[in-house]
């Protein structure tokens, strides 16, 4: 399933943007990173809503912009390995 081609163009570049304002929120103490999606959710869909209207097509865009922004994170950490050694890695002998 190919989410991205569920994004209009106009909204890619909020993308990025989520990503860093994610990366702020996780740098403020006392913030669970479990929050940090729902904070990003109010961005995301302002943002788009913006670009692609105040309706519900703008809202859905800025649910999927969000979750696009969160999972594009989550899959360079996990294949950066910047995870905290939360997956699995092999020792070189």
């Amino acid at each position: 399933m190919d989410v991205m081609g569920y994004i209009i163009d106009k909204a890619l570049i909020l993308i990025p943007a989520l990503i860093i304002i994610g990366q702020i929120i996780k740098n403020i103490p006392n913030i669970p990173d479990w929050i940090i999606p729902l904070a990003l959710l109010v961005p995301g869909m302002l943002g788009t809503m913006a670009l692609a209207g105040w309706d519900v097509a703008g809202a859905v865009q800025g649910i999927l912009v969000t979750g696009a922004a969160v999972y594009g994170n989550q899959v360079w950490k996990q294949v950066s390995g910047a995870s905290g050694g939360g997956g699995s890695t092999i020792d070189a002998p």
